[in-house]
């Protein structure tokens, strides 16, 4: 079966993790523009997630919204089973929800480095295990997708550069990097294929604070070569083609979608 290329997603289960807010939910709306069916985890605030789900309803989508906390293991098999209990089964992941809890290292807690930890790198773990799981319990589905599942991570730019001030952030997701490599390596003889996205700044809750007056704005576009924030629907278009058949032969990659963060601004005219 060849999908229209404007639906290069139809027939297939999503499930977009932290999807009421910021990136997740520019993802979701994506992903249900693409054909997909959307199931839209929250933790704490149900009324958004429902509208989005409303929302893609509206516009002839299908989307479920479903509470779970992705640091909480039995919160994780709670939210899987109910998404194969309701749809059959899953094919495309993205593991999205972040949380930062920001400190001077010297002053930070082990409360605050567990937080973002257990949210950021072992709820990605619990549910790219879930996920992997119920891709080989399917098996292919060949008139469906060319890969038995796929799986999509939420990293950043900060995989690679250092942050001050957010060390148990930055060590997440360091540690993301090597966890989808790891998993890709293993999981892709399976037909399973494991990416992350590495979004630099894009205009969300999380980072209000560091664009919320005309010279912080101006500050953070001196680290954007390409001369704008990024925006939630950046990243889902990025999401779109990693999940499509599209990208088909990518595996085992981080896609940075950053405005050229990484190519270190700082560095212009020799530093």
């Amino acid at each position: 079966m060849t999908q229209p290329a404007s639906l290069p997603l139809q027939h297939q289960i999503a499930l977009v993790t932290g999807a009421s807010s910021g990136i997740g939910y520019g993802v979701a709306e994506a992903l249900a523009a693409a054909g997909a069916t959307v199931v839209i985890n929250y933790n704490r605030e149900a009324e958004p997630a429902e509208k989005l789900a409303q929302a893609i309803r509206d516009k002839g989508g299908e989307a479920l919204a479903v509470q779970a906390d992705v640091s909480q293991e039995a919160d994780v098999q709670r939210m899987f089973k109910a998404v194969i209990e309701k749809y059959g089964t899953l094919h495309i992941l993205v593991s999205n929800s972040g949380i930062q809890q920001d400190a001077a290292f010297l002053d930070m807690t082990v409360e605050q480095w567990h937080k973002v930890i257990g949210v950021n790198l072992t709820g990605q773990f619990l549910c790219m295990r879930e996920a992997a799981r119920e891709f080989v319990r399917r098996g292919p589905q060949p008139d469906i997708s060319r890969a038995t599942g796929k799986i999509i991570c939420m990293s950043s730019v900060h995989e690679v550069i250092p942050w001050a001030g957010h060390v148990n952030y930055a060590a997440s997701k360091g540690g993301l990097m090597l966890l989808m490599k790891s998993v890709a390596q293993e999981l892709a003889p399976k037909g399973i294929r494991v990416n992350s996205i590495g979004p630099g700044a894009i205009a969300t809750p999380i980072n209000l604070e560091a664009r919320d007056t005309p010279q912080e704005e101006k500050d953070l576009l001196k680290l954007i070569p390409y001369g704008r924030i990024g925006e939630p629907a950046d990243i889902g278009k990025v999401a779109v083609w990693l999940a499509s058949d599209e990208s088909d032969y990518v595996t085992g990659h981080t896609l940075f979608a950053d405005g050229g963060m990484l190519l270190y601004p700082g560095f212009v005219g020799n530093g």
